[in-house]
């Protein structure tokens, strides 16, 4: 176990990556985004999830799809790159676990198709999650409209969530976009944490790390909430920094020259 682990009590590793759903602190937003997600899947269209790195859009992304039972729900995920439609189709084949060959587009259509309408004569629905949307190719969007395109209890789209940075809005905007883009019902966008949000999210990982006492200081969470700009990531790193940086010094308070002494470990 990590000194400052010893040091301050923790029953576990605060701020981990891996973090469960039901541990998850109740950021602004985060109802309402798992409620447009739902309403998509309802409707068979799209939701679209936007924020900047480390804005927590992945652990979202879980949050909202954790409630969707397997025997009910088909989630294809993906994450995609700046690769062609056929490494896209590759790899939603690969998540529904067929891996081909093919350099077809015809073919890997023709066969993705067929699963879905599968997946569908189970009673299943198929979802399909794309998680770093924003890098693909403008000509992506144009394709993926028409790959969608089903028939599923009279829902003419395959629910589909792209998630992604800012600029996943701008390629949606495209002319050649405007079909994909026609069907989406709800857009969430996450922002980072304001003072007092940062604030309840270092106590609420403390908590259920299992230490109930205020470890920073005032100074120390304002310090954190300016040098990560709310992003949950970085805060993440400067938290765990501070803690490290305090167990040195042997202080049972976090302050805000930890913090700072932190900031200087991470880029």
């Amino acid at each position: 176990m990590s000194r400052y682990k010893h040091f301050f009590g923790f029953q576990r590793e605060p701020f981990p990556q891996d973090i469960k759903v039901e541990d998850l602190y109740p950021l602004p937003g985060l109802k309402a985004l798992a409620d447009r997600f739902h309403y998509a899947l309802d409707l068979g269209a799209i939701s679209v999830i936007t924020g900047e790195v480390g804005t927590g859009k992945s652990t979202s992304l879980r949050y909202a799809s954790s409630p969707l039972h397997p025997s009910e729900y088909r989630i294809i995920p993906v994450t995609a790159n700046t690769g062609t439609i056929l490494e896209l189709l590759k790899q939603m084949l690969l998540s529904l676990q067929v891996e081909s060959r093919s350099l077809s587009i015809t073919l890997l259509t023709k066969t993705l198709r067929g699963i879905l309408s599968e997946i569908n004569a189970k009673k299943q629905r198929p979802i399909l999650i794309i998680d770093e949307a924003h890098l693909m190719r403008i000509e992506i969007f144009a394709q993926l409209h028409t790959l969608l395109q089903f028939e599923f209890d009279s829902k003419p789209l395959v629910p589909l969530i792209l998630c992604g940075q800012n600029t996943l809005i701008d390629k949606l905007m495209y002319h050649s976009s405007r079909p994909l883009a026609s069907r989406v019902v709800g857009r969430s966008h996450l922002e980072g944490l304001t003072l007092k949000d940062m604030e309840g999210y270092l106590n609420h990982h403390l908590k259920i790390a299992g230490v109930k006492e205020q470890l920073f200081a005032e100074e120390a969470i304002l310090a954190i909430q300016q040098g990560s700009g709310g992003l949950l990531r970085r805060a993440n790193h400067l938290a765990r920094g501070a803690l490290v940086a305090a167990t040195l010094e042997k202080n049972r308070t976090v302050s805000a020259e930890h913090v700072r002494t932190a900031s200087t470990e991470i880029i």
